[in-house]
């Protein structure tokens, strides 16, 4: 049976790529093939200098990272929300809680030997975006291992320890040798890349085109 592997490379504090994961999942349930397409998230940093914890809050961060003032970052932001809450997410970027997403994707990497890779991916990105939880909190990760139903051992494990640190880093290699400095970004069976936050429409025709080339070299 032919088969597809969709890899998106995204961070979990980029509030495009919230708003692409649901456009893209609008596309998949338009594809007639969408049971034969696997989903595979990678692990992508805005910015992996951070540090765990940011003083201050997002909208202080974005003034002083684009050299504009709060006022115009407020308005940035409410154009951001009023296009998430066209697909249906209710951002709260007023009390978003910046800081370093290295052990958020390394939480995602262990949800995914576990079979809950995709679940881990939403979890984490309502947390931030719709709850105002720190994702770079020991505790705020543990609490949403808990909720995905990993282990709270491998969880405690994970975050005190190295595991899946390289997994983090390779996906980041990746994307610099594919030229990737923007998420989110689509790469269809290796073949096809789509960078952004396309349209449904987009992104379904992306699938249908990768489809109908691997079916004729099949």
């Amino acid at each position: 049976m032919q088969r597809m592997v969709l890899e998106i490379w995204s961070d979990v504090v980029c509030p495009w790529c919230y708003i692409g994961k649901r456009r893209f999942e609008r596309a998949l349930t338009q594809f007639p093939h969408s049971d034969q397409v696997e989903v595979v998230w990678r692990s992508f940093q805005l910015d992996p200098e951070a540090p765990r914890q940011i003083a201050g809050n997002l909208t202080e961060l974005l003034a002083q990272k684009f050299g504009i003032s709060p006022v115009q970052v407020a308005t940035m932001n409410r154009q951001i929300t009023d296009l998430a809450t066209q697909e249906g997410l209710a951002y709260q970027l007023e009390h978003a809680q910046p800081g370093n997403t290295f052990d958020a994707h390394r939480l995602i990497h262990l949800a995914a030997a576990n079979g809950r890779q995709t679940t881990a991916k939403e979890r984490l990105l309502r947390a931030y975006f719709c709850e105002g939880r720190s994702i770079s909190d020991h505790a705020t990760l543990l609490a949403i291992g808990r909720e995905l139903g990993l282990s709270t051992d491998a969880v405690h494990a994970m975050l005190d320890g190295n595991a899946y640190g390289d997994a983090v880093r390779s996906d980041q290699q990746r994307a610099a040798k594919l030229g990737i400095r923007g998420v989110p970004f689509f790469v269809l069976d290796g073949r096809y890349g789509v960078s952004g936050a396309q349209t449904p429409e987009v992104l379904l025709n992306a699938l249908q085109q990768a489809w109908a080339t691997n079916s004729s070299v099949s």
